[in-house]
């Protein structure tokens, strides 16, 4: 044989066997790699939603308290008092509404934007109640007459917006957890 051929032979068994061990050695590192690296995104993951999950229960809490703070009758006994006019009144719940709204705005992060608008159409909707009520009342008139109009307004159309959005608010902790 060859010189050339059987030095290039001998270099053959060498490296060829050290050739399969370094890619065996490699896809191994590879796939070790890989699956420490998931194992490590997956700690993220939950460590994280361990983090996150009690603030987006707080942030539900926050929004049912919403809900409780802006309904009708409970706006009715916090704000209305004996001297009240009818002005007074209207003005008073929707300036109460507003703050209420702008106070907990930054909780619509936590949750999904379907119930976030739940939430907005609740304030619209207590809103409107409020603003058309006072129809066939004089803005001099006691309060007591204004708050008998609200009532009567929201139970004659069936709507209690605040109900709605507190069902869908329980409706997505109960996904969450």
């Amino acid at each position: 044989m060859h010189p050339i051929l059987e030095v290039l032979l001998e270099i053959l068994k060498f490296t060829l066997p050290a050739l399969i061990v370094f890619i065996t050695v490699y896809q191994l590192m590879k796939k070790f790699t890989e699956s420490q690296i998931r194992m490590k995104v997956l700690e993220n993951q939950k460590n994280q939603s361990d983090q996150t999950l009690p603030l987006k229960l707080q942030a539900y809490e926050r929004l049912a308290v919403f809900c409780e703070r802006i309904s009708v009758p409970n706006l009715i006994s916090r704000l209305k008092t004996s001297r009240m006019t009818v002005k007074e009144l209207q003005g008073a719940m929707m300036i109460a509404i507003q703050q209420e709204f702008e106070h907990n705005v930054a909780m619509q992060i936590y949750v999904s934007e379907s119930l976030w608008k739940i939430i907005e159409l609740a304030k619209n909707q207590t809103t409107a109640i409020v603003a058309e009520a006072n129809a066939g009342l004089n803005d001099q008139d006691n309060s007591e007459l204004f708050a008998e109009m609200v009532l009567k307004k929201q139970y004659e159309q069936n709507l209690i917006p605040v109900d709605h959005a507190r069902a869908a608010i329980k409706k997505e902790v109960q996904l969450i957890l």
